[in-house]
């Protein structure tokens, strides 16, 4: 358990009445990651395959998922892909590959965290991964009173949802995406470099690196492009970082 400081105190009331969804077709796994997250305060839903998951996560919306990229029926990638059709639920993937490309991928897919299975991995920093995506949820919640407009943009931090040219984008934009478009249109033309951008949208997740921003970008850049194909607000500036394009 943590210490019971002033912090910690609050995330645990708020874990109290928080649900994080389980989704592993390994029994033992689900198990382990039951218990341990019981005792942190926290309800769990467990679900062994991709499509009781979509069933359940679209009846009964948790707060958080936790799911193995590798199942039968419907894969992670899969059940991501429909998910963010229609949610920008908090996606931590576990994956039992070190490959790079199954990072890439479950970024490019939407994903906002990893935590790799192989040689086994410390539940307390799943944990710690949780607690740092369900912040980030709770911060731009708590701090999402003003809606934010520019140009064709409009932000309202309150519901996490994006217009563009007065149009909800097809795709939602994930907590992290949000974060990283909200921190580039709250000032417009000025460069934010990929460091200040992961330090808002990973907050105390410092294992983080350069490519993951990187990833961000062109997946938000896909997702207003489906309803405008010549968006180019986000503007690379190669070197530095990234800026929302006054023009």
């Amino acid at each position: 358990m943590y210490c019971l400081n002033r912090d910690n105190l609050v995330f645990l009331y708020y874990a109290m009445t928080q649900t994080i969804a389980l989704i592993d077709d390994d029994r033992n796994i689900l198990t382990s990651l039951s218990i341990a997250l019981e005792k942190e305060g926290f309800k769990v839903q467990t679900y062994l395959d991709g499509e009781s998951a979509l069933i359940g996560l679209t009846r009964t919306p948790p707060d958080l998922a936790i799911v193995d990229i590798k199942m039968p029926k419907m894969d992670g990638e899969e059940l991501l892909k429909k998910l963010r059709k229609k949610s920008s639920l908090p996606v931590i993937f576990l994956t039992s590959k070190d490959e790079e490309v199954d990072e890439l991928l479950g970024l490019k897919l939407g994903a906002d965290d990893f935590v790799k299975k192989s040689g086994g991995f410390s539940i307390k920093v799943l944990v710690e991964r949780i607690r740092v995506q369900l912040r980030k949820k709770n911060i731009s919640v708590d701090d999402s009173k003003n809606i934010i407009t520019h140009g064709k943009l409009k932000l309202d931090p309150s519901q996490l949802e994006c217009e563009w040219d007065g149009k909800q984008l097809p795709d939602k934009l994930t907590t992290t995406e949000f974060l990283i478009v909200q921190e580039l249109a709250k000032r417009p033309g000025i460069i934010k470099e990929r460091a200040q951008l992961m330090d808002i949208a990973y907050r105390e997740d410092t294992d983080i690196e350069d490519r993951t921003i990187d990833s961000h970008v062109k997946r938000i850049r896909k997702k207003f492009k489906k309803i405008d194909s010549s968006f180019s607000a986000i503007e690379t500036r190669y070197g530095s970082g990234y800026r929302w394009n006054v023009n």
